[in-house]
């Protein structure tokens, strides 16, 4: 019960790593706010986490909405008086396979805006509250496409980029507000997201999109797996850890 105490936003936290991120921080002892636009998922986390004893509720959310943003934070502070931990997952996927002379404006500007906006928006949030109550915790989830290679999408390779940019530059300015900040590199997972992305890379080729789906789902990576080591870097024995973390 190394949180125990602790209270933690987690974007993106009605599935994949998000989803696992906020089972393995309620595990460990913290009351999770999960903010998402998929109540139906969410509210299956919700479920996992009572039945496994723990407190957790779910805050619709348009991470790209600065209001929304700031009242997800808020929500934390209102039911339970605190913000520790913030684990922006929140993020989309588009325009698989497109070259870039290919890939419409609007398809970038929408990936960036959910996925680089919105970790901006919630760092921006968090930070406010944070920094009043004289520390925390700030987990960006980047990738390593866009950070130690390419992606299938221009976008989201971008953006992903992006987000890993931002932990750089919010690390050293936030340190001394006792604020610790990680940019969380993960390799292929076997989220929902990915899948669907091995899936229409699969279509594009010519190839089976249900046997590709299939495979990678037996192949890649448990997101519980990232969600253990994000939980780690949550609690007070992560302390002595600075930088980016890659993970599988």
């Amino acid at each position: 019960m190394r949180l125990q105490g602790k209270v933690a936003v987690v974007t993106g936290g009605a599935r994949g790593i998000g989803g696992a991120t906020a089972d393995a921080l309620a595990r460990d002892g913290a009351r999770v706010v999960i903010g998402d636009l998929r109540a139906a998922e969410a509210e299956a986390t919700l479920g996992r986490i009572g039945r496994g004893g723990g407190e957790a509720i779910f805050v619709a959310t348009d991470v790209t909405d600065e209001l929304a943003a700031r009242r997800l934070m808020e929500a934390a502070v209102e039911r339970w008086g605190r913000l520790d931990v913030l684990v922006h997952a929140a993020g989309i996927l588009k325009g698989a396979t497109l070259p870039v002379d290919e890939l419409d404006a609007a398809v970038f500007d929408e990936v960036i805006q959910v996925n680089l906006r919105g970790a901006f928006l919630c760092s921006k949030a968090a930070a406010a509250i944070m920094r009043a109550r004289g520390g925390g915790v700030m987990l960006l989830i980047a990738s390593g496409a866009g950070v130690r290679g390419g992606s299938s999408s221009v976008a989201y390779g971008s953006s992903k980029g992006g987000v890993h940019g931002l932990s750089l530059v919010l690390a050293p300015q936030l340190e001394s507000a006792g604020i610790r900040v990680h940019g969380i590199c993960p390799g292929s997972l076997a989220t929902e997201l990915k899948l669907d992305n091995v899936a229409d890379v699969a279509r594009a080729r010519g190839q089976d999109p249900t046997a590709a789906r299939e495979r990678a789902a037996r192949e890649l990576g448990d997101p519980m797996g990232v969600a253990k080591i994000l939980a780690f870097l949550a609690s007070d024995e992560a302390d002595y850890v600075r930088g980016t973390v890659f993970t599988r």
